[in-house]
């Protein structure tokens, strides 16, 4: 086994004043994870298939014990201490352990999902660095998906004496407990070996094992030649804090466990690990927290499904087809460690090696943490689903909602596969003969389309993404199996009563949104998303030899486009024409969102007159997927000027909203809309008031787009002011939820600043001109970075490829020109570890 440690990449340090609120998930896409606080504590194990937020068993600690040549000893929780603001509760802290030594400075560094915790106390004779991270790397969803959390502890001897050291480990059976700490059901551990792999793993009682919370866990030590390793499967039983003290004498007494007899249904596994550490040395104890519940259940929160009382079926999770139980995971990580490691390192390094803006790098990296969060899953099958975000105890709004999964290029940059899975689900499954996309797909598969309504907003962006998977693999298969359903879905807006009955590229009917309301009348919001879906149709057509089609796409994008410019555009910005529907006039089926029921003839909760924060959100993903600018330019620049004027609040302390605080007193925020220029309705659209960081990303883009890329930077540094690990935690952007999907968006400001883009079609790739540039890329099925600089005269780029594999030929440089391969006539295909040179003309 080998190392890379010390030498990982840091992105933010957050100082011991700055600890409070850092939870950093660790585990795999669809698995659930372990929270890392900010102090180096273990907390909110999410694992058993539903959120957990506040659930941080008690008896689940690492400790590390120094015993001096004379035999004096000294033990310590792996801790930094308990923040002030945890100390008072009904029996005093409610922290579990909270009576533990703890270290007393702790320093929390990291670019995610790398984590250093360093620990330190004078009254101690060694310090200690908690190395921790899960395996992540763009285009492989499975390496990326595996539930372990890899706790590294590196402790140091600064002086001239030798000293033994104990690292011990120790984690309660969780498997059948509720998240309220209540036991459910019994549970057995059992200690088990494998090479040098030494650990306990928890199973469930064998009656419950259809249970969701039904499976296993393990904690192992990954020991060396030489090392003392001692296990226990078993504390006493828990009597006043009896079994705190046995545990703790009996690790402090010698550093090692003896086994405890005892029917707890709780048993609590232990590891201890112990080697001499000579003066001035460093040495590492490797340690892993695995886990495996196999029964996943189809979407939970279906009081929104009126009516409906049957028991969600169990859906399955993908990974735990890969590994037969929790100790399997444990030794295919321990065979694989420095492999994962390393790739991992090497994305992360790759990343933050390119020169994007701090705080653009921050964003886009400590957001998709979301990814591996309860927000995210995988079910059997492989396909890969997503909550709004996370309830403390639930997922929050189900159905992989559209309108909200579009403001995240994330998933498709990074992971291509599992994008282009959410575009089969949505079209050849979510979408009816009529074309009507269910904007919240039921499962299982049979049951996709029972939530029978229809988002404007989430259906035609649909559209946009499938061209968008399509451009960035080239997969010819995947558009002709889905464009009949896709072609549908489009005309389902020119139906009588729907969104555009009249057929002249402008929507107008009744537009379920993001928002949850309908807007009825003309809007830059759907507006923008419908341009979008009318060019990338008109592309999509054209390629498949349905040239009327394209044509009549076209013909619509001009003329919308052309109207909307002309009668939605104030001179500052575009704003809502709202059009009730007239008596008689009819509102086709499955339009209208019956929880928040609105008269058609006297709608409120209208944007109207005001300024819109995200009204280019549309435009953002046209420019992410080269369909160009979708209305005049210059409109754009003014309104994006206007949104920074109008939008911006420094500080809110004079701000009045009535719903969600998502910031607060001194913070710096771009509020939803903003009336400053215009009349707001008695009742405006419910979160015009609020602060969501998806849609100040979703500005922030628009505005790099634009060549505004201080601006954006600004925006961005608002945002990650006030996720500062103090206040809020900088891996968890609530919205709707903990870990909300819109804060992915945060990767699209990456792709504006760096102007990236990619067409497998024509093997090209697009950057921004700059002399000297260093651009990390990613494709969704390659990933790589890039470096610009001159020679002779002329532009030229080198293209490396860490992952997958790229078709290339040409890079164009905005500003500088076409760089093109010398040799282009041999082959296109570049593989992980290799390179190529692009030169420019006049080389």
């Amino acid at each position: 086994m080998t190392s890379d440690s010390g030498n990982w990449p840091v992105l933010r340090s957050y100082p011991e004043n700055r600890l409070r609120r850092i939870t950093m998930p660790l585990g795999g896409i669809g698995t659930g994870t372990v929270g890392l606080g900010g102090r180096g504590d273990l907390r909110d194990w999410e694992i058993m298939n539903r959120p957990a937020k506040g659930f941080t068993p008690e008896r689940a600690f690492f400790a590390v014990r120094v015993a001096e040549q004379d035999g004096s000893s000294l033990l310590r929780a792996a801790e930094g201490r308990i923040d002030p603001g945890d100390y008072e509760g009904r029996y005093g802290s409610l922290v579990p352990g909270s009576g533990l030594p703890r270290f007393r400075h702790a320093t929390f560094d990291a670019a995610y999902p790398l984590a250093q915790v360093t620990l330190s106390d004078p009254g101690f004779p060694v310090w200690v660095r908690l190395e921790a991270f899960n395996p992540f790397v763009p285009v492989d969803a499975d390496f990326s998906g595996i539930p372990v959390a890899v706790l590294r502890y590196v402790v140091s001897n600064s002086d001239d004496r030798p000293r033994l050291v104990t690292l011990c480990g120790s984690m309660p059976n969780l498997v059948g407990q509720n998240t309220d700490g209540a036991l459910v059901e019994g549970g057995f551990n059992t200690r088990q070996a494998v090479g040098d792999l030494i650990g306990v793993q928890c199973s469930g009682s064998p009656e419950h094992c259809d249970a969701e919370r039904w499976g296993t866990m393990a904690i192992a030590a990954m020991t060396s030649p030489g090392d003392d390793v001692t296990a226990r499967t078993n504390w006493i039983a828990r009597g006043v804090g009896d079994d705190l003290l046995d545990f703790w004498d009996d690790l402090a007494a010698d550093g090692r466990l003896d086994e405890r007899a005892s029917d707890r249904r709780d048993p609590v596994g232990s590891v201890a690990v112990t080697r001499w550490l000579g003066p001035g040395e460093s040495t590492t104890f490797p340690f892993l927290i695995t886990w495996h519940f196999p029964h996943r259940r189809a979407w939970v929160d279906e009081e929104l499904l009126p009516g409906n009382e049957r028991t969600p079926e169990i859906v399955g999770n993908h990974y735990t087809g890969l590994w037969s139980d929790a100790w399997a995971v444990a030794a295919d990580v321990a065979e694989r460690y420095d492999e994962l490691e390393s790739r991992t390192v090497e994305f992360v390094r790759a990343f933050c090696s390119s020169d994007l803006p701090g705080p653009v790098k921050e964003a886009a990296l400590f957001n998709l943490s979301t990814l591996r969060s309860q927000t995210c899953f995988r079910t059997g099958d492989g396909r890969f689903y997503g909550w709004e975000g996370c309830n403390d105890r639930s997922g929050s709004c189900f159905g992989s909602c559209t309108h909200v999964w579009n403001y995240e290029p994330a998933t498709a940059h990074l992971f291509g596969s599992l994008a282009r899975a959410m575009r089969e689900v949505e079209f050849a499954h979510a979408t009816d003969s009529d074309g009507r996309m269910s904007f919240r797909v039921m499962l299982p598969l049979d049951r996709a389309q029972e939530w029978a309504f229809a988002a404007a907003d989430g259906q035609l962006g649909c559209l946009v993404k499938l061209y968008r998977e399509w451009t960035l693999s080239g997969d010819d298969r995947l558009l002709s199996a889905l464009w009949p359903t896709a072609r549908r879905a489009l005309e389902f807006c020119w139906i009588p009563g729907g969104w555009d009955a009249d057929r002249d590229g402008v929507l107008e009917g009744c537009q379920h949104n993001t928002m949850d309301v309908e807007y009825y009348g003309p809007n830059p919001q759907m507006g923008g998303w419908y341009l979008a879906a009318l060019r990338a149709a008109e592309e999509m057509a054209r390629h498949l030899g349905e040239d009327a089609f394209a044509e009549t796409c076209g013909s619509l994008f001009r003329s919308g486009s052309t109207w909307i410019d002309d009668n939605l555009f104030t001179g500052s910005y575009y704003r809502q024409l709202v059009r009730p529907v007239a008596p008689g006039e009819p509102v086709a089926a499955g339009l209208l969102w019956p929880l928040l029921p609105i008269d058609p003839g006297a709608p409120d909760y209208q944007l109207g007159d005001g300024c819109l924060l995200d009204q280019m959100v549309g435009q953002v993903l046209a420019h992410q997927t080269g369909l160009g600018h979708l209305l005049d330019p210059d409109h754009i620049r003014t309104t994006l000027e206007s949104v920074l004027r109008l939008n911006r609040r420094a500080g809110l302390d004079a701000h009045f909203n009535p719903m969600r605080s998502y910031a607060l007193g001194d913070e710096n925020a771009l509020i939803m809309c903003s009336y400053d220029e215009g009349e707001r309705p008695r009742r405006p659209f419910p979160y015009y008031a609020e602060v969501m960081t998806g849609a100040e990303y979703t500005a922030a883009a628009a505005l790099a787009y634009e060549g505004r890329v201080d601006d954006a930077v600004r925006i961005v540094q608002d945002v990650r002011d006030r996720y500062d690990g103090f206040k809020r935690n900088p891996f968890d952007e609530a919205e709707a939820g903990h870990h909300y999907v819109r804060a992915l968006a945060s990767w699209g400001v990456s792709l504006a600043v760096t102007g990236f883009r990619y067409s497998r079609r024509s093997a090209t790739l697009w950057l921004r001109g700059k002399k000297g540039a260093r651009d990390f890329w990613s494709t969704g099925d390659a990933w790589g970075t890039a470096y610009q600089h001159l020679g002779d005269g002329a532009a030229q780029v080198r293209v490396e490829v860490h992952g997958g594999s790229l078709e290339l030929l040409v890079v164009e440089l905005a500003g500088l020109g076409t760089c093109r391969r010398a040799d282009a006539a041999s082959t296109a295909s570049v593989s992980a570890g290799q390179s190529v040179l692009l030169y420019g003309e006049g080389h």
